[in-house]
């Protein structure tokens, strides 16, 4: 099984060569436009695909190959920080709030959660802080066996800030304690904010390199788990995010 994530920089309608080319059995892809306003430009490609969005031109879209089958997950929930009373709207939220993450099954025995984490550095719960709100939610959803996170979380270890229990760390710590690891770091055995492979390169400009995509899987798929990351020579005209393959 290969499940490949890939923020294709827009317009996925104007690049399914490339896909093509990733040969995936499923395809993860963010800044994706939503298919069904651009139904002769998809003519049939996307298959029985899954997408959400807030934007008809910039979500997450996911399409099955070879004939796998996706299968979405109804993931719903309300999660409030105990010991404060203070009645601010901000210490309780729902899954409805966040952005933008999108769980589905694969041929019923594969569990994704699809992520790309949205915000600024202006905003407390911006990029990483998003995916520890879900993840206080539904942490015992992806505490289950057969269990992929794959996405841009927009995040890295070196933006951490001491005083944020949400920073970049403390969310790989957590999802550690849940068992789900991040195959790149366990593969490669560098430590997070000491990747050698960048992911995204800011402005397409190879001098500005990131590691900012991710994929955690569980425990037990560890031992036959794969990963790849595109080279920015085959990629960067494309997008200004390598695709990350993940072969189970």
């Amino acid at each position: 099984m290969k499940v490949v994530s890939w923020n294709c920089n827009g317009a996925l309608r104007r690049k399914f060569s490339d896909a093509d080319a990733l040969n995936a059995d499923i395809l993860v892809v963010q800044e994706c436009e939503n298919p069904a306003y651009y139904r002769e430009d998809f003519d049939g490609w996307e298959g029985a695909y899954l997408w959400t969005g807030s934007n008809k031109n910039k979500g997450i879209g996911i399409f099955p190959k070879k004939g796998n089958k996706v299968a979405i997950l109804p993931w719903q929930g309300r999660f409030r920080i105990p010991g404060l009373f203070d009645a601010h709207r901000s210490i309780s939220w729902a899954t409805s709030d966040l952005q933008i993450f999108l769980p589905f099954t694969v041929n019923d025995t594969l569990t994704v959660l699809g992520v790309w984490t949205k915000g600024s550095d202006r905003e407390a719960f911006g990029y990483i802080g998003q995916l520890w709100k879900y993840l206080q939610i539904h942490r015992k959803e992806l505490s289950n066996p057969s269990t992929l996170i794959v996405g841009d979380l927009n995040s890295n270890a070196i933006w951490d800030k001491q005083d944020r229990w949400w920073s970049h760390s403390g969310v790989v710590s957590e999802l550690a304690d849940i068992g789900l690891h991040s195959l790149y770091h366990e593969k490669s055995k560098e430590p997070q904010g000491s990747e050698l492979t960048a992911t995204f390169y800011m402005q397409r400009k190879m001098e500005k390199p990131y590691h900012i995509d991710y994929a955690f899987v569980s425990e037990d798929l560890l031992p036959s788990a794969e990963i790849q990351i595109g080279k920015p020579e085959d990629w960067l005209h494309i997008s200004d995010h390598m695709p990350l393959t993940v072969e189970i």
